[in-house]
């Protein structure tokens, strides 16, 4: 069963990254969704069990959905280009 955790509201500024997710126990499959509705583009940084670190770019004014396996870490990082704001949720099988 899902378990949909609360909205979360971010306003970061220029070169600054922030964890929203953490599970440190082994991970848990989960769906990450970004919307940016600030002036500069976020970078979503995703860290899974025993693959690569991921990152996507989320431009300015738009959202981004991902699901995926293992999920240990979700997090944004602004550029020095500027800081933004927006909202960033993720759903989780089980914690």
């Amino acid at each position: 069963m899902a378990l949909l955790l609360p909205e979360q509201t971010f306003n970061i500024g220029p070169s600054i990254g922030k964890s929203y997710f953490e599970d440190l126990q082994g991970g848990t499959n989960a769906t990450v969704t970004v919307n940016n509705q600030g002036a500069f583009p976020v970078d979503l940084v995703l860290t899974r069990v025993n693959a690569p670190v991921i990152t996507y770019t989320v431009p300015d004014g738009t959202s981004l959905t991902l699901a995926l396996g293992l999920l240990l870490v979700a997090a944004l990082l602004t550029s020095a280009a500027g800081g933004t704001n927006g909202t960033i949720q993720v759903a989780v099988d089980s914690l």
